[in-house]
């Protein structure tokens, strides 16, 4: 029986271009035509919230296929302290393994490492037929709201874990997005510019566009 290696380790400098590439073919005409998530990142490394030690690649008998990292952000609690927590992303895996179950072995692996390095929360945007098997749960659960979301609209969206079993009892309020997530189209289609033309499509099911 055929046997493979996956390891994980730090993204160095070195991978950054190659992560950029993965991370475009992952997501290139799936949220939106086109893709931003790689110009993000490019932009989120060298921000002051960047969390460096949580900043994963994956590579399969040492082919880069999988990369994740996190960013420091808060909620805003209703009795006017700010909770530091998590928010992550982009996640990514090559587009010729998903649905492999590589996505969940990284981010079991990633969130993991975030607990052991003491952080007491991880709130982020995703789809919760994939990120509930790694025990995420809705962020309502919690008392948490999303921030400009109207009362009453889908918050389906927005999901939560615990890493300190206990850290968000007896509080609740609303989280804040890192405000270096926020790109400007025009800066993405000049980052873009640098890597190989593709075509951007509208297709069903983007969620933008």
């Amino acid at each position: 029986m055929e046997t493979v290696e996956i390891t994980f380790r730090l993204e160095t400098e070195k991978d950054y271009s190659e992560v950029e590439n993965l991370i475009r073919e992952s997501f290139w005409n799936v949220y939106q035509p086109g893709c931003s998530e790689h110009y993000l990142i490019h932009v989120l490394r060298n921000d002051p919230a960047f969390v460096r030690e949580l900043d994963f690649v994956m590579e399969l008998d040492g082919r880069l296929i999988g990369q994740n990292m996190f960013m420091r952000t808060v909620i805003e609690a209703d009795d006017g302290r700010k909770i530091p927590v998590l928010t992550m992303g982009p996640i990514c895996i090559v587009p010729d393994l998903k649905r492999k179950g590589y996505g969940k072995k990284l981010l079991d692996y990633s969130v993991r490492k975030a607990a052991e390095l003491g952080y007491g929360a991880v709130l982020f945007e995703g789809n919760i037929a994939f990120y509930g098997k790694s025990g995420f749960s809705y962020a309502r659960n919690f008392g948490i709201r999303y921030h400009d979301l109207p009362e009453g609209a889908d918050d389906s969206f927005f999901l939560c874990r615990e890493l300190v079993p206990g850290y968000l009892d007896g509080i609740t309020g609303v989280y804040q997005t890192p405000k270096a997530y926020y790109v400007e189209d025009s800066d993405v289609d000049e980052f873009d510019r640098g890597f190989p033309p593709k075509q951007k499509l509208k297709l069903p099911g983007q969620l933008f566009g």
